[in-house]
């Protein structure tokens, strides 16, 4: 989701709620510590050069159980966040703290900002060298298709 849509989402809720792929929510008196805009510069395996823009959200949570970040005050943040550093209007990636910091897309539904699992890929498969993979058939499945038999003079 990209920042502006993510921004008109905010102005429609009356609660900022963020859900994790495992479907428990962040809890509610989490703080937004960061947002900023992050550049990668890099290779991939094929040996483009590559470059990536992403606005980034950092979300963590302390012992402040009192604590509840208002639409109208992450609205706030974010809007400054644009004055003052020039972000651009880039996909949204999400911080937050797991077993190490997780990295998330995000998405939208029911009243709840979703964090999404990322995941790697190989960005140049045609030029490393990496095979496709195969469809896996099961020949039993291949016996229910209607097909000619040997001797009708189809194949």
């Amino acid at each position: 989701m990209k920042l502006s849509e993510f921004k008109k989402y905010l102005n429609g809720v009356k609660e900022v709620n963020f859900q994790l792929p495992n479907k428990e929510m962040v809890p509610t008196h989490f703080h937004v510590t960061e947002v900023g805009e992050v550049t990668k510069n890099y290779i991939d395996c094929g040996g483009t050069i590559r470059n990536e823009k992403v606005v980034n959200f950092q979300l963590w949570q302390a012992k402040d159980y009192d604590h509840r970040l208002s639409a109208e005050k992450l609205l706030n943040i974010i809007n400054l966040s644009e004055s003052k550093l020039n972000i651009g209007d880039y996909e949204i990636e999400v911080e937050y703290q797991a077993e190490t910091i997780g990295k998330y897309s995000v998405g939208f539904e029911n009243e709840n900002f979703l964090l999404l699992n990322k995941f790697t890929d190989c960005l140049a498969k045609d030029n490393c060298g990496i095979p496709e993979e195969k469809l896996k058939v099961k020949l039993s499945d291949l016996q229910n298709q209607s097909c000619c038999s040997p001797e009708s003079g189809c194949c």
